[in-house]
């Protein structure tokens, strides 16, 4: 299919032994008639919690991307929309494995040139793309959009109410109990991560609403930030709404504070937590300079 100047792929692609295909979705740049096959850079586009490739939050960037000069992928996570795997049952390590598989799989094509290959996220998406950066030196550039990089610590933020954070706790300690018996707890997504009413038409029509405790736990356990420091010398952007509604503002303030250069990060007012599918020109024009500058089409 062709759109806005780029084609658009539908495909599986493998998610290693251990996991099932992935339904993934490929854009590529516009070739002039008559021009030579070139490899060209490319980036991963990674969904948020419990998403699906489809969020304009998704859709958005990889068709910029794209239009950029860059073959962009993105793809349902395990679990996730069309793509294999126990519905719900989302782990981090899990979209790690997926999102390195990802790059194994983009690295043998033909039109991709494999020493130069990016990673985008946005939420749950922009902290397994700062983790994965961390241990795969494969990745040359990475951008977080309201991200995180401590589970337990963005979760705390995430339930500030009077007793929120000792029910979250304790539902955690519950699911341990359940377990423990053969059982499994299920759990909604807003229990786990709080959206407001307003920025829900923010998530896909086909978003998952309920998960498995295990997915809690991960997401607690889950810490990016061990791994931050890492990514340098490779350049790193984060991207956050000045005032996020659900992601706090504070978790990407403390990445920058740990990465090293050359990381930049910049804050956005009249955003909020799913930026990069607002369309907003500012938004778009800050991230058009930093890959003109740090990873150029």
């Amino acid at each position: 299919m062709s759109k806005q100047g780029i084609t658009e792929h539908e495909l599986s692609i493998p998610a290693g032994s251990d996991h099932p295909q992935l339904a993934a979705t490929l854009r590529l740049p516009a070739t002039e008639a008559g021009a030579s096959p070139q490899r060209r850079p490319a980036i991963i586009v990674l969904h948020g919690f419990g998403s699906t490739r489809q969020a304009p939050n998704v859709t958005v960037p990889a068709s910029l991307y794209a239009q950029w000069g860059y073959v962009a992928l993105s793809f349902d996570m395990p679990g996730c929309g069309q793509s294999g795997g126990t519905p719900g049952h989302v782990l981090c390590l899990d979209q790690v494995a997926a999102t390195r598989a990802a790059i194994d799989w983009l690295s043998q094509r033909e039109d991709v040139d494999a020493s130069r290959i990016a990673v985008s996220g946005t939420s749950f998406g922009a902290a397994v793309a700062l983790y994965t950066t961390g241990v795969d030196a494969r990745i040359k550039a990475v951008v977080a959009a309201g991200g995180w990089g401590n589970g337990a610590r963005k979760l705390r933020g995430q339930h500030p109410g009077p007793g929120a954070w000792e029910k979250f706790l304790a539902l955690l300690e519950q699911g341990k109990a359940m377990k423990a018996r053969g059982e499994m707890l299920k759990v909604h997504r807003f229990d786990i991560v709080p959206i407001p009413p307003h920025l829900r038409i923010g998530l896909p029509e086909n978003a998952l609403m309920e998960f498995p405790i295990d997915t809690a736990q991960s997401i607690y356990d889950f810490r990016p930030d061990d791994v931050i420091p890492a990514i340098a010398p490779r350049p790193v952007l984060f991207l956050h709404a000045s005032v996020d509604s659900v992601t706090p503002t504070s978790e990407s303030i403390a990445m920058f504070q740990i990465a090293h250069p050359p990381a930049e990060l910049h804050l956005f007012t009249g955003v909020d937590h799913f930026m990069l599918g607002e369309r907003n020109a500012r938004v778009q024009d800050t991230l058009a300079g930093w890959l003109r500058m740090h990873f150029p089409a």
